[in-house]
């Protein structure tokens, strides 16, 4: 590439990285502006050919790799009641039986040591669409209070349609599926089932979408600024970032295929556009210096 192909490139690319763009996410907006493969790109980046350097991107997720046919931990977990017909084996047998009902992924972010807010995140695996909900403590009386809420907002035709299985982990938090199945008068709404112990790759594709909260509320930082705005804020642009997984597609977009559009909008979630999102700290950290300078 001749010096001034190499600038055209550098103003187009280093802008949207510094924002914490991932290259899969600015390869899928800008394929026919970019000359050059991605591997092409990473060498230039190590290099330090642009002003965003390889430290400016968003870093890699690693995963351990997964033993072949390995048997899933053993844990005193497996005789509790709670897991009673509801453990991993018992959400394949139920999938094969209703194979057109959509899965939600559910887990929960925390913030620092100390206890108090942390995030309900909810992953529709059918569009890779996440629900962010901050809740006051990490409790079972929160997650329970999140769910109600959204029954609620949603109703329960709504809720039943597009919740109709849940699988979690086995937190503490999550341990009552008796009232997360069911709303507060007694109708049924969801079922629950629970990942074997130690197993968290079951639900991988909400582990992998938690690394983009991560890049914005980087793991140990309290959440006790934060409101849902904030949140939903965070939330917005995470569910306009472009994935590989999804062939260069959004969550958002393909949410306004496959799911109603209230979900999105009672959720206060938007969309972003592609050029203008950002998973930095910064995003949120704005908003909060700004409404705490107000309330002084």
């Amino acid at each position: 590439m001749t010096p001034e192909e190499l600038q055209e490139l550098n103003d187009l690319i280093s802008p949207l990285i510094l924002k914490g763009q991932p290259l899969s996410h600015i390869f899928a907006v800008h394929a026919d502006e970019i000359p050059v493969c991605r591997r092409t790109l990473y060498n230039y980046l190590d290099q330090r050919v642009f002003q965003a350097r390889n430290i400016d991107l968003p870093r890699r997720v690693r995963y351990k790799k997964r033993k072949k046919k390995s048997e899933p931990r053993k844990s005193k977990n497996l005789q509790q009641v709670y897991r009673n017909k509801r453990t991993y084996v018992d959400f394949e047998r139920f999938m094969e039986a209703h194979p057109d009902l959509d899965v939600v992924e559910m887990d929960t972010v925390k913030g620092g040591r100390d206890k108090g807010k942390c995030l309900l995140t909810l992953l529709f695996r059918s569009c890779s669409f996440m629900l962010v909900i901050l809740m006051p403590e990490c409790t079972q009386h929160s997650v329970i209070n999140a769910i109600n809420s959204l029954t609620t907002a949603l109703g329960i035709r709504t809720f039943k349609k597009y919740f109709p299985v849940i699988l979690t982990d086995n937190g503490s938090e999550f341990k009552n599926p008796w009232d997360i199945e069911k709303t507060e008068s007694g109708i049924h709404r969801t079922y629950v089932f629970y990942c074997d112990p130690y197993v968290s790759n079951q639900k991988g594709r909400l582990e992998k979408n938690h690394e983009y909260i991560r890049y914005v509320i980087p793991k140990g930082r309290s959440m006790y600024r934060y409101t849902q705005d904030d949140i939903n804020l965070m939330s917005s642009h995470i569910n306009s970032t472009a994935r590989d997984s999804l062939n260069g597609a959004t969550p958002f977009d393909l949410a306004d295929l496959l799911l109603d559009k209230k979900i999105p909008a009672l959720a206060g979630q938007f969309k972003v556009s592609p050029d203008e999102v950002m998973l930095k700290p910064a995003l949120i950290e704005m908003s909060v210096k700004e409404r705490e300078a107000n309330h002084e």
